[in-house]
């Protein structure tokens, strides 16, 4: 015990990212974020076949980040009212090769400008783009 001071701990801000991979994201590239240590689930494996407004509701309860190729997700946020807290990053393009959305992703998130909260982030093949909700 310390008499006469007083400790103090300094607690980082320091955010967890956790990603909800739908149905059309690649398998090999959600077990290539794995690999790499990400928190990542995905729909395709733990709930096949459910629809957007599940996926959105679980991606709300769990507080991930949407990955998707469905540009559906945009009208559930903007004309339906869903607001994930964590975002959604759509991926305008389809995958040329399997671990195309994990190396994208990757490269995303060294990008320490960028934060997918409360944005729906579109990835085309020459620019990203945010919209808060």
């Amino acid at each position: 015990m310390l008499k006469g001071r007083t400790l103090k701990f300094k607690i980082l801000n320091v955010l967890i990212l956790k990603f909800l991979a739908n149905e059309n994201v690649p398998n090999s590239s959600v077990e290539a974020l794995k690999i790499a240590g990400f928190d990542i689930t995905a729909i395709g494996v733990d709930n096949p076949g459910i629809s957007d407004e599940q996926v959105m509701k679980i991606a709300i309860e769990e507080f991930r980040t949407i990955l998707t190729y469905d540009s559906d997700y945009g009208e559930l946020i903007f004309k339906y009212g869903y607001k994930p807290s964590a975002g959604v990053i759509f991926f305008r393009n389809q995958p040329s090769e399997a671990l195309e959305t994990s190396k994208v992703l990757q490269r995303l998130i060294s990008n320490h400008k960028l934060s997918f909260e409360q944005a729906i982030t579109v990835i085309d093949t020459n620019s990203i783009r945010q919209k808060k909700f």
